[in-house]
């Protein structure tokens, strides 16, 4: 027999606030279009973005997060010395270690919080959503901050046709706080990692110590091109549109409702012709309102779900109380989809 005191937490955990942060700068299309060779209805028509925000040199990862963190909080109604854990999502936070959660929950004057950062990409917002939601349940969080947040300006080839338009900056937050009732359904994640070359990093880190200089892309000067993030447009719009939709589907059965009793679908802010055709395939009704704020974000990656929720219900496009199907994917290839109800 177990000597181990069973674990004791909330029976069941809700999103309680979200919160946003854009970067004061806003690109519109002509500025991409300096370095490609491209227009700006081939753009509109090929992702549905017609600006993005991109960050000062002021505007951290961890600046951006902070702003985003105090307005969740404010919104949640709780001090932040109740914070009992961080959970920070990000591909662009170029310090290895330490962990920049440790640093936001400094900032933020959360105490001494769990704090940790993950990388899952454009479906990190869901795996900390997952993560939070079972430390609640578990008993060890009362309140856990769970944030997404990108500076992928850091990670784009202005010079890439196929992506130089797609990309902005910003940060999401919300709080996940204990409930008596289910508010965050089941989650359907996972990854299909055969896929993992269809959207990656140009070029490792270390090659650029002690590597091959000769093997390093050059940008039109013949200097060495940073890393950025590159994609295989096609391949992951063919499986974004077709793969997704059916693990949409998957938490909505998992959640037990149909998408007749959703009020609000936030996707992943990838491409307007993505979220267009999941729409389609996964028929959701009239009445359904859709986040479209890719049109003048662009992608932020794991701070598109939390950016679009907040610019929703901030514009009075969906409310609280109302039941959202929420789905994050992207590199690894990795995917997290939930039914929550909004803040």
């Amino acid at each position: 027999m177990s000597k181990i005191k069973p674990s004791k937490g909330a029976p069941y955990a809700r999103i309680m606030g979200v919160g946003g942060y854009r970067p004061t700068r806003v690109v519109p299309n002509e500025v991409i279009l300096e370095k490609i060779d491209s227009s700006d209805e081939w753009i509109r028509s090929r992702s549905g973005i017609s600006t993005r925000h991109w960050a000062s040199a002021e505007e951290t990862v961890a600046a951006m997060s902070v702003e985003a963190s105090g307005k969740a909080i404010a919104d949640a109604g709780i001090d932040p010395e109740q914070i009992g854990a961080v959970i920070v999502s990000t591909v662009s936070h170029f310090k290895q270690t330490p962990a920049v959660a440790t640093e936001i929950a400094d900032k933020i004057g959360a105490g001494k919080p769990a704090a940790f950062d993950i990388s899952a990409g454009c479906a990190g917002f869901g795996y900390g959503l997952t993560l939070a939601k079972g430390m609640i349940v578990e008993g060890s969080a009362e309140y856990v901050l769970v944030i997404g947040v990108e500076r992928l300006s850091d990670l784009t080839d202005l010079e890439d046709r196929a992506t130089a338009f797609l990309f902005g900056d910003g940060a999401g937050a919300v709080v996940v706080g204990p409930s008596d009732e289910p508010h965050i359904g089941p989650s359907v994640w996972g990854s299909e990692g055969d896929k993992s070359e269809t959207i990656k990093q140009t070029v490792p880190w270390n090659e650029f110590h002690g590597g091959d200089v000769s093997k390093l892309p050059l940008n039109e000067q013949g200097e060495i091109k940073f890393p950025a993030i590159t994609q295989e447009g096609q391949a992951v719009f063919r499986w974004a549109v077709f793969e997704m939709a059916k693990v949409a589907q998957q938490a909505l059965d998992a959640a037990g409702i149909t998408a007749d009793d959703l009020d609000v679908f936030i996707p992943h802010q990838a491409n307007m012709r993505i979220i267009d055709s999941m729409v389609k395939t996964l028929k959701l009704p009239e009445h359904v309102t859709v986040a479209r704020d890719v049109e003048t974000t662009g992608n932020t990656s794991a701070a598109s779900i939390p950016l679009a929720m907040e610019r929703l219900l901030a514009t009075g496009k969906a409310k609280s109380g109302d039941t959202a199907l929420v789905i994050g994917f992207g590199a690894g290839l990795v995917y997290a989809a939930t039914v929550v109800t909004l803040p």
